[in-house]
């Protein structure tokens, strides 16, 4: 049987291996406006990418250990969320193993039913 790619998933892989610029609107050390836990990577958005939730398409930043305003960086990654259609794209001037991306992600993904796809 055949598994239907989530909407989310299909916009996000368009991105991957591809240079992209992000706006950060959540920086390294923020905290999150609703779920009370603390940003430990730069975390932003693609402007104008729309995902399926309204909102523009979300991307962790993998690089840099100070707050930043925008990044550029290649999509290395999407974190791709089972249990719901929020996926990310992972942003990095490096290659990175899935255990380092896992690892670093994990302060928000911990939560989600999620799987890295390359």
């Amino acid at each position: 049987m055949e598994i239907k790619e989530s909407e989310s998933l299909k916009i996000a892989r368009e991105y991957l291996g591809k240079e992209v610029e992000i706006i950060i609107d959540r920086p390294l050390g923020s905290r999150h406006p609703k779920h009370n836990f603390i940003y430990e990577l730069n975390y932003g958005y693609l402007a104008g990418i729309k995902a399926p939730d309204g909102e523009d398409l979300d991307a962790y930043y993998i690089g840099g250990n100070k707050p930043l305003k925008n990044a550029t960086g290649r999509c290395i990654a999407i974190i791709h969320r089972k249990n719901n259609d929020d996926d990310k794209l992972v942003i990095s001037k490096n290659d990175l193993t899935d255990e380092e991306i896992e690892g670093l992600v994990n302060f928000q993904e911990k939560y989600f039913n999620h799987k890295i796809i390359r």
